[in-house]
């Protein structure tokens, strides 16, 4: 374990790249709340909730691998730019059905489809972006996890206030304005010249990309276990906990504890800037068996500082271990083919998510929404296991 000390990373470039990162991330951490409080308000239920949320997941997770093939073969920056534009409109229209009446349920995951092919564009850019504007990717990575954890803190928190104070429709007018800056931040980014030397097919790119992937054992035996992750912790850990903090603390105190997820991940963000594992998956599994303490503390429902407290601490464990995967990522893998590797990490990461979003429903009306946080707790200290019991995830050392 070694320290480092900062060099010079508040480039123009960086400021710019910085800022549109963090207000997207900022419209991305509002969406789950704003979207929980809207659908459970319109009467549609955990079932509804978990329709929504699934929807927007599930479209990120099909497209997100595209996103990577175009990113590689056109360069990130238009496809963000673009994708910042579709998201700003769509959360404009859910504001305005909200204002006007009382929009159906299909029109709110049709909504939720569009923003996650939209995000599926925007996503791959940020892995790849970061060696254009940052020369040292550890001290970078480290600095947008705090700014991840900003967004993670302040943008549940902002829902909150909103919908607790004005209306749902605000949170969805102000979630817009957060895309809108950050296509523009986007648009003034100055970045080398891309010239288009790939004249593979889509397909072609798209097999070149996936023997990228399973030619790394650490990087597929990381997302096998995120499956187990998707499905039984972060598929149903909002919906579920929506509704077991909302019930017992209120709406606003399920904002605030989303926000004290994201000052936590400030605080492992902040570690992960100095703190440089010789192993970093493994120092980053090892700061993982924080992370059942979100799920712990909905199926608790504590008194609400003690509830912070482990929502904080989850968040921290989480940081920490982002900063390791992101860095091994990016240093790890060949530049041209970093945007579809990516792609396909990102989307095996995270394609169970939505099927334990939809299945959150009709489980919670099966066996109860405590006793299924319970066991997503318990899943995720299995998950931090298998990460420190892989052998290939143990011993990767950093570049």
């Amino acid at each position: 374990m070694t320290t480092t000390a900062p060099g010079r990373l508040w480039t123009a470039n960086f400021a710019l790249y910085f800022t549109a990162r963090i207000v997207s991330m900022l419209g991305d951490m509002m969406i789950p709340v704003a979207m929980s409080v809207a659908v459970l308000g319109l009467g549609y239920g955990v079932v509804g909730v978990g329709l929504a949320l699934g929807a927007w997941m599930g479209a990120f997770a099909l497209f997100v691998v595209f996103g990577g093939v175009f990113a590689d073969r056109f360069h990130p920056r238009p496809l963000m730019i673009g994708a910042d534009a579709v998201r700003c409109a769509v959360q404009v229209a859910l504001a305005a059905y909200l204002w006007l009446g009382h929009p159906p349920l299909w029109f709110i995951v049709a909504a939720s489809l569009l923003g996650g092919i939209a995000t599926a564009m925007f996503q791959p850019g940020l892995t790849s972006m970061v060696p254009q504007v940052a020369t040292d990717a550890q001290q970078a990575n480290g600095v947008l996890r705090v700014s991840q954890g900003l967004a993670t803190m302040l943008g549940p928190a902002l829902a909150g206030v909103l919908v607790a104070t004005t209306t749902v429709a605000w949170a969805f007018v102000v979630d817009a304005a957060t895309f809108a800056v950050s296509g523009i931040c986007l648009l003034l980014l100055k970045v080398p010249r891309f010239e288009v030397t790939d004249t593979a097919t889509t397909w072609q790119n798209l097999r070149a990309g996936w023997h990228e992937f399973r030619s790394r054992s650490w990087l597929w035996t990381v997302i096998l276990i995120w499956w187990v992750l998707g499905v039984l912790v972060w598929g149903p850990i909002h919906p579920l906990g929506a509704a077991s903090i909302i019930e017992v603390h209120g709406t606003a105190v399920f904002g605030y504890a989303e926000a004290a997820f994201g000052a936590g991940s400030i605080i492992g963000g902040l570690i992960a800037i100095k703190l440089r594992p010789a192993r970093p998956l493994f120092g980053g599994a090892i700061a993982m068996f924080l992370f059942p303490l979100m799920p712990l503390g909905a199926a608790l429902v504590p008194a609400v500082p003690v509830l912070f407290a482990l929502y904080a601490a989850s968040g921290a464990g989480w940081a920490f271990w982002g900063v390791q995967w992101a860095t091994s990522v990016q240093t790890q893998i060949p530049a041209d083919r970093l945007n579809r590797v990516a792609a396909y990490e990102v989307a095996g990461s995270i394609l169970a998510v939505p099927l334990g979003q939809v299945l959150a429903g009709p489980a919670s009306a099966l066996f109860g929404i405590h006793p299924l946080l319970f066991v997503a707790a318990i899943a995720g200290t299995g998950c931090a296991i298998a990460l420190v019991a892989t052998a290939p995830v143990r011993r990767l050392t950093r570049v």
